[in-house]
């Protein structure tokens, strides 16, 4: 088995922000990712157009390839993949603000990992959260989630109820509902444009968008799914 990798794309100057991308997986498996798997191919493309959008930013982008291609139950590989990228990251860029943006398993990582030091904001794209999955190291943290309405292999009840518990333990939380499913492809760029708002505005790097603020605004049980 080897070790997890980031593939790097260096801001254009100094960076004054890093955003970390980590996709999909299964729920076992001690293979790793397949070069066309589609969960891997479709999280390239989101941090692909992230990092080209913002060139003037002073963001670097990494997305992370895992060891294996499976969360495998308490072992939680990708989650520890998450951990092994931010210590990676706090030591090439010590100080700068981290947004992680997870999709399916890798939403679950980075919800997981988002208590970590120096994690501005998180956005979790249609993020696997089974019931039970813990929240309470969420809270203060600033979360952000889409889940497209008609997702079958991941329903979108079940962010919706992450959203609420980690609301309840004190996250600052917007959770937004799209049409189409799990795999991103429908409305693909809107989902591209929602990742660049998010990482930008959560990075420090441009202001908060309207539909974002407008949703923060709300009663905290409005905000939990707000249409797209």
């Amino acid at each position: 088995m080897t070790g997890p990798v980031l593939e790097t794309r260096p801001a254009a100057g100094a960076p004054r922000a890093v955003a970390l991308f980590c996709h999909g997986g299964t729920v076992a498996s001690v293979e790793p990712p397949k070069e066309r798997a589609l969960s891997l191919v479709r999280m390239r493309a989101v941090e692909q157009f992230v990092s080209g959008a913002a060139a003037d930013a002073a963001l670097t982008t990494h997305l992370l390839r895992y060891r294996v291609a499976g969360w495998n139950g308490a072992a939680a590989d990708a989650y520890a993949d998450v951990r092994w990228a931010l210590e990676e990251i706090r030591r090439e860029n010590p100080g700068l603000p981290v947004v992680l943006v997870g999709h399916s398993m890798g939403g679950r990582a980075v919800l997981r990992a988002g208590g970590a030091d120096g994690v501005a904001a998180v956005c979790a794209l249609a993020p696997w959260t089974p019931p039970g999955e813990p929240v309470d190291h969420l809270r203060g943290r600033s979360l952000t989630i889409l889940h497209g309405r008609g997702d079958r292999w991941v329903p979108a009840r079940l962010s919706e109820e992450f959203a609420e518990r980690a609301a309840a333990a004190g996250a600052d939380v917007a959770r937004f509902t799209i049409a189409g499913g799990h795999s991103m492809l429908r409305h693909a760029h809107r989902w591209h444009v929602f990742v660049r708002d998010v990482v930008l505005a959560g990075a420090g790097l441009a202001p908060v968008p309207a539909d974002l603020a407008r949703a923060l605004d709300r009663p905290a049980p409005e905000r939990i799914a707000v249409p797209l």
